[in-house]
């Protein structure tokens, strides 16, 4: 059963970044669906810190879609211009913060309350995914760089656990957010909107 649902999140998964690079809102609907079975999947192979990350990847799903469909600005198909804006050095300062506080915290707790075996590297991408995450709902560019790093570590970390679709999963997720950069730069529009 475990293995069923790794595939299912799979194929979910690669669905969801081919609609996050056309930046088409029904991404935060699979995304939603992709979530709640790793959250499962996660659970089953000890990786605490990624389970709770993708509790809060179901529930941002839903913040998500309701930021994306809020907005007139928002294109309603996927041939529409791509909208984003850009890192600020000062909100670049308050996601660096935030990135060290929650791995502090998220390492503490599981290295010294669970048995997980990965206790710094599940800190790390938990840590700096919960913010490349409400980057993309806020549409800031930078967060496909934060999801190229998150992505080459865990294709190492889901090696060392076995789960070797998720393993492949994660490393088209890291290719294509490379391509996900591209295309936002090369079919976006710079906007400096902060209601995005």
């Amino acid at each position: 059963m475990e293995q069923v649902l790794e595939y299912f999140g799979v194929l979910t998964g690669l669905l969801y970044l081919f609609l996050e690079i056309k930046q088409h809102r029904s991404m935060w609907i699979v995304g939603f669906l992709t979530s709640l079975l790793y959250v499962f999947i996660f659970f089953f192979s000890k990786i605490y810190a990624d389970m709770g990350l993708n509790i809060y990847y179901v529930i941002i799903s839903i913040y998500g879609f309701r930021k994306w469909t809020s907005s007139n600005k928002v294109p309603e198909t996927t041939s529409e211009i791509i909208l984003y804006r850009h890192l600020t050095p000062l909100l670049f300062a308050g996601i660096s913060s935030s990135i060290f506080c929650i791995f502090g915290f998220l390492y503490y707790i599981l290295y010294n309350f669970t048995d997980s075996p990965i206790p710094v590297g599940d800190a790390f991408t938990t840590a700096v995914g919960i913010v490349a995450t409400w980057m993309l709902a806020r549409r800031i560019i930078e967060h496909w760089i934060f999801w190229i790093i998150v992505n080459f570590v865990s294709v190492y970390l889901y090696y060392l656990r076995d789960l070797y679709p998720t393993m492949v999963l994660y490393l088209c997720y890291a290719v294509l957010a490379v391509v996900g950069l591209y295309t936002w730069k090369k079919k976006g529009i710079n906007t400096n909107d902060s209601t995005l």
